[in-house]
């Protein structure tokens, strides 16, 4: 066999050899391109999920405040108006014994709520009409309780809380869209990336993609879920 015959086919072998390599590379740099493409487009539609929800959640937590602030503002109101009863009648009850009418002083004190006889009571004990270093007024004393605004302040500070939640929820949502845009330019550079000839330049992209959707996926599983 003549020495140029065999000098042909090692040429042809070693062709053969460099394109089944190179082809073996491509069909690899193919497969990542495909997988890097299903992990992002599961990754993305969860993201775009979790904002949707967390964007949900938010709405209602900050109805849910509104709804506290508003029976806050109603236990306040009825607060406000049952201690000015209660102070309008203790003045009267002061007016009354001030003129030696027992039988009107005594109904007087009958009408004052439960929680404000109590403060009365006490206050009397301080002669106020004699002591000038008694407290001003039964509201003045230690004993003075008004369940309604007590009520109204606890409503006010549970609207506050759920309020914060709320705005904490709004930020978590905000974080996952950040998520969905930093997928979309996974999507974008894998893309691109297809469309280029040359092997190094598509392996480049292909890096840089699977870098940016390493990040993403850990912040996104980091992330609270609903």
């Amino acid at each position: 066999m003549p020495e140029e015959y065999n000098i042909e086919i090692a040429q042809k072998l070693a062709e053969y050899e460099t394109d089944a390599a190179a082809s073996r590379r491509l069909d690899l740099l193919e497969i990542t391109e495909a997988v890097v493409l299903a992990l992002i487009a599961v990754a993305t539609a969860w993201s775009g999920y979790q904002a949707a929800k967390w964007d949900g959640h938010q709405a209602l937590l900050y109805g849910h405040a509104s709804k506290l602030r508003v029976e806050s503002s109603v236990a306040a109101i009825e607060g406000a108006q049952q201690r000015l009863l209660d102070v309008v009648q203790s003045n009267e009850w002061i007016r009354a014994h001030d003129a030696k009418n027992q039988q009107l002083a005594d109904a007087y004190r009958d009408r004052l709520s439960a929680e404000y006889r109590v403060a009365f009571e006490a206050w009397l004990k301080t002669n106020p009409l004699t002591n000038p270093d008694a407290p001003s007024g039964p509201t003045a004393m230690p004993e003075y309780r008004n369940a309604l605004l007590e009520k109204a302040a606890e409503l006010n500070k549970e609207a506050a809380a759920t309020f914060t939640e709320g705005t904490q929820a709004r930020a978590v949502a905000e974080s996952y869209v950040r998520s969905t845009v930093l997928l979309a330019t996974v999507l974008f550079l894998v893309a691109v990336a297809q469309r280029f000839k040359i092997r190094s330049v598509r392996r480049g992209l292909l890096l840089v993609a699977s870098t940016v959707m390493i990040y993403a996926l850990v912040h996104v599983a980091m992330f609270p879920r609903l």
